[in-house]
């Protein structure tokens, strides 16, 4: 057919359930993309721990090599506390750290929205969280605290310190504020912007730019919130974020705060874009060592991440919506992995989820003829 478009998808699934994960998502997508012209390859390739332990390395020149052709990347999890005493540029941790610099990753985009199924495993009262959850923390990714120059521990004895340096440039926060602002004018046309102005000169540096860059979006309403006052806030009134902007740090902390406001942080997607073509799709979760191989882990929240791959990556956001909506009648459907499960409900496997998800997906697409 000459309407395919043919991708490739890079797939490392890594350590923990990452690999359990990466696969329901594989299998969705496997189902869902050619119905819209899309016919997807997969290759995978270590990445992490299991990297190290194999080659050496956790971003080994195979995996390099790999991404480097690919059109999108399905990421699991990484990290082992075994490997904790390894110098900081082999810990598997690093190797996300290298895809992002190598492939100008800057702007991560992590979605939280409620079902309605689960409000009860909120830690907040369901007041708090009506009368919508929907909310996208936009992350700078590549600049900030974690980047900064200089770092280091040094010095003797109590003397001894350790120490990084928070750096942006204005240029850094600019593209970061457009990418937010072009989100905002797509949703509820709400930005908030997080930052610690009244403390560092980093956080005065990003309001000012912030603000400059408002000016090109009359159309989007802007405020901007401390972030210990934003992460009060987001326990107080979460049904009244709609785009948040946050530097890495402070976006790093948040999102994992509004992930908890959906009940798990099994349900948590994310999409992290650069400059080029090339981006990566994730769980916001980690390894979860304790459970992994044991048919435990929630694959929602990478299904999801697949869903986002979909919209952001090969322009099909009608596979993307059908993918959402497959999830969300497989939660309906009272499909629970044991982190959702609530008093006198069942649990289900991660595949068994996995299958449930799919089966959605195969009536959706079925209903479409």
């Amino acid at each position: 057919m000459s309407d395919v478009t043919r991708s490739l998808v890079a797939c490392l699934p890594g350590d923990g359930v990452g690999p359990e994960v990466v696969a329901q998502a594989v299998q969705v997508l496997q189902a869902v993309a050619p119905r819209f012209g899309l016919e997807l390859t997969f290759e995978t390739a270590l990445v992490g721990a299991s990297a190290y332990r194999a080659d050496g390395h956790p971003f080994p020149q195979e995996t390099q090599d790999l991404c480097d052709r690919a059109d999108a990347i399905l990421f699991g999890s990484v990290g082992d506390s075994s490997l904790d005493s390894l110098p900081r540029n082999l810990r598997p941790e690093q190797s996300l750290s290298i895809l992002r610099k190598r492939y100008e990753l800057f702007c991560n985009l992590r979605p939280t929205v409620i079902f309605p199924e689960l409000r009860a495993l909120s830690p907040l009262r369901e007041d708090r969280l009506l009368p919508q959850v929907d909310m996208v923390i936009v992350r700078e990714l590549a600049g900030g605290i974690y980047y900064g120059q200089p770092r280091g521990i040094e010095g003797e004895g109590e003397e001894r310190r350790g120490f990084n340096t928070e750096v942006y440039r204005a240029g850094e926060v600019r593209r970061i504020a457009h990418q937010a602002f072009q989100l905002a004018q797509m949703r509820r046309r709400k930005l908030t912007s997080i930052d610690k102005a009244n403390a560092l000169e980093s956080g005065e540096l990003w309001r000012q730019v912030v603000n400059e860059v408002a000016r090109e979006y009359p159309t989007v309403e802007l405020d901007h919130l401390y972030v210990d006052n934003a992460a009060m806030q987001l326990i107080r009134r979460p049904s009244s974020f709609d785009v948040i902007l946050a530097n890495n740090i402070f976006g790093d902390i948040l999102s994992d705060e509004a992930s908890m406001l959906a009940g798990s942080i099994g349900l948590g997607a994310s999409a992290s874009l650069g400059t080029g073509r090339l981006a990566l799709y994730e769980a916001i979760h980690g390894t979860a060592p304790d459970i992994a191989g044991q048919d435990k882990a929630n694959p929602l929240a990478t299904i999801l991440s697949a869903a986002m791959m979909l919209r952001l990556s090969f322009n099909q956001p009608a596979a993307a919506d059908l993918i959402e909506q497959a999830v969300a009648k497989t939660v309906a459907a009272g499909y629970r992995t044991p982190d959702l499960v609530q008093p006198g409900e069942s649990t289900v496997g991660t595949r068994a989820m996995g299958t449930a998800v799919l089966t959605q997906c195969d009536a959706l697409l079925a209903a479409r003829g």
